[in-house]
């Protein structure tokens, strides 16, 4: 089987399909969430502990020109190195987020993949020879 033959089989799979779609519709939930988290929750914390925009938290790691902007976009702008820790935290309450939501997608996936017990099967039919055996032992009782 040449190289090119096995891999053909191996791209067409199933599985490898699977996955390339999961990792695009991934890409789009991620976006959402990142969304969901920049848009809706972190400023609602941020009104919750005063007010406070996480993504502004950050250490400059060299001296801050007067003249430049004390935010982190500016401060990035002007070359100055620095400590951002406010996106980590941003970027981590993200991944919880992220990992609860899909946690809770599996739990429920699960719970419908759950199927009510399945019925025995039906007792197999006996052997012709068996259904013959009895069909003399009963013609015998009579």
């Amino acid at each position: 089987m040449s190289v090119i033959q096995e891999f053909k089989e191996f791209a067409v799979k199933g599985s490898v399909v699977d996955l390339a779609i999961g990792v695009i519709i991934g890409g789009a939930f991620g976006k959402i969430v990142d969304s969901m988290v920049a848009d809706m929750i972190m400023p609602l914390i941020g009104v919750i502990i005063g007010g406070l925009d996480f993504s502004n938290y950050f250490i400059a790691l060299k001296a801050v020109p007067p003249d430049v902007a004390m935010t982190l976009a500016e401060v990035k702008k002007a070359g100055i190195p620095v400590f951002a820790y406010g996106n980590f935290i941003t970027i981590a309450l993200n991944f919880v987020i992220l990992a609860f939501i899909i946690f809770m997608m599996v739990k429920q996936i699960n719970r419908l993949k759950r199927e009510a017990p399945v019925e025995a099967p039906p007792a197999p039919e006996p052997a012709e020879d068996v259904l013959l055996l009895r069909e003399i032992r009963d013609s015998l009782k009579k």
